[in-house]
């Protein structure tokens, strides 16, 4: 039997009160109080995420941007320095390999933030598409991330740094950032539906930056958050969960984030024929949200019908923290997906009325 990966923050879970879980092969907390206590602290205040478990991939060289044009389904080309990307990589048929961020360091220089129980994969996807003068490494060992979310996310970060956070736009980051003594890359990303930042620096540092951070929030509220609190939070603001929502058998089309793909972009990108033809002719099934209408909670991997045909299937479901409702995302026939649709999820034998509603659930204000 093989032994859980821990973060470099394992050792501090325990201080905070932290029930940890097995999350695809590693060691992780799924709450430190209560999941709808973490998710309403994150909307209203702020909490801190340990994500030191996603993968870090550099890419350097002077092709550096011809390959990573071919391999993601968004246009690179677009970047500038201290600019990051949401993207996909597909198969040839259109699958999903991994949704990820590009960040874009210098001209010939990205990092890549990866899925953590796609590192392997991914890695080796990358590696055996390298023919340019394109180096690329495996650096997730070597990295630590940590996730600040909430309204005062900005202001708790704020008293550890003098770098102006203000100046630091959407989906843009500063690197060599001074949290009290550690250097790190700060991205004002999240995977919340807040406004926050995504904190990069080296391993072994880790555990003085989360304690400095919680000690700097206190006054604002902010608190230790685990995965289950990150999942509602992105259930609600439509956020794609891979192995849920996307797979190697389910498109970005399908999964709702087509803005993360561009067919009409200068190069050629692996996947692009077919992810084309679901642009020009809409995919064959499309991910819609639904609300129960009868009891029942629609779980991951539950089938949906509409009279006796099935449709399709529930990728994520449960009892919304901020609505106070029963809802889920179901990937279904695109000829049914419209609002108002009635459907039925088949809940332990038994068919459970719901309704296709408009999504996301949650947009901050």
């Amino acid at each position: 039997m093989s032994l859980l990966k821990k973060t470099p923050l394992f050792d501090l879970y325990k201080q905070s009160g932290g029930k940890t879980i097995d999350f695809g092969g590693w060691d992780l907390p799924v709450q430190f109080s209560s999941i709808k206590e973490e998710h309403e602290a994150v909307r209203t205040k702020a909490g801190l995420f340990d994500v030191s478990h996603m993968g870090e991939v550099d890419v350097r060289g002077k092709d550096s941007l011809s390959y990573l044009q071919k391999m993601m389904t968004n246009d690179v080309s677009k970047l500038n320095d201290n600019e990051a990307l949401y993207t996909a990589m597909c198969y040839e048929d259109g699958g999903t390999v991994d949704d990820l961020l590009v960040y874009r360091l210098k001209e010939d220089h990205y990092l890549l933030v990866i899925n953590a129980s796609n590192i392997d994969k991914d890695v080796a996807w990358l590696l055996e598409h390298v023919n340019e003068d394109v180096q690329v490494k495996n650096i997730s060992t070597e990295i630590a991330q940590l996730a600040i979310q909430g309204p005062n996310a900005e202001r708790i970060l704020q008293r550890l740094t003098d770098t102006n956070l203000a100046e630091i736009s959407f989906f843009h980051f500063q690197n060599e950032v001074h949290i009290n003594n550690v250097s790190a890359l700060v991205s004002r990303t999240g995977y919340t539906g807040e406004d926050g930042f995504e904190i990069y620096c080296q391993a072994d540092l880790a555990p003085t930056v989360w304690t400095d951070l919680l000690q700097a929030g206190k006054e604002d509220g902010l608190v230790p958050c685990g995965l289950g609190a990150r999942d509602t939070l992105r259930f609600e603001a439509k956020l794609a969960l891979y192995g849920q929502e996307l797979s190697s058998t389910i498109s970005p089309i399908e999964a709702g984030i087509g803005f993360a793909v561009r067919p009409q972009k200068e190069a050629a990108f692996i996947g692009q024929e077919v992810l084309k033809g679901h642009k020009e002719n809409g995919a064959p099934r499309k991910l819609v949200g639904i609300e129960m209408i009868d009891r029942g909670i629609p779980r991951n991997g539950y089938p949906v019908f509409v009279g006796e045909e099935e449709i399709g299937f529930v990728t994520t479901g449960t009892q919304s923290p901020t609505l106070k409702k029963n809802i889920g995302f179901v990937l279904i026939k695109k000829e049914l997906a419209t609002i108002g649709q009635e459907v039925f999820v088949e809940i332990r034998g038994k068919k459970v009325k719901a309704e296709v509603v408009k999504s996301p659930f949650y947009k901050r204000k």
